[in-house]
């Protein structure tokens, strides 16, 4: 999760899957890492995914004062920001991927 404003990764989970269980983890720690301190304006972003729709994920957004809010269908504007860090950060996966003896990819 990235802080829009300052441009900062602030919470992260990495998982060979996409279960439900990677988007609660990673808000999970968005929350302790955040320790109450909450804007009052400070609005989650996501797309209209299942794991964004969930109310295991919905409730602890609202609980913790976030507004939500989701991009329309079929419109990637909105996650941008978010969309082209996880453009680069593929290239540089596949680029230590590439680094790899031949018996380790």
């Amino acid at each position: 999760m990235k802080d829009g404003a300052v441009r900062q990764i602030l919470s992260e989970c990495v998982s060979s899957t996409l279960e439900l269980t990677l988007v609660e983890r990673t808000l999970d720690r968005l929350l302790e890492r955040l320790n109450g301190n909450l804007h009052p304006e400070a609005v989650l972003h996501s797309n209209q995914g299942m794991h964004y729709t969930h109310p295991n994920v919905r409730l602890p957004i609202q609980k913790a004062g976030f507004k939500q809010s989701m991009s329309r269908n079929g419109n990637c504007w909105d996650s941008a920001s978010m969309e082209s860090f996880f453009g680069h950060l593929r290239d540089d996966v596949q680029l230590l991927d590439c680094r790899a003896e031949p018996s380790m990819r």
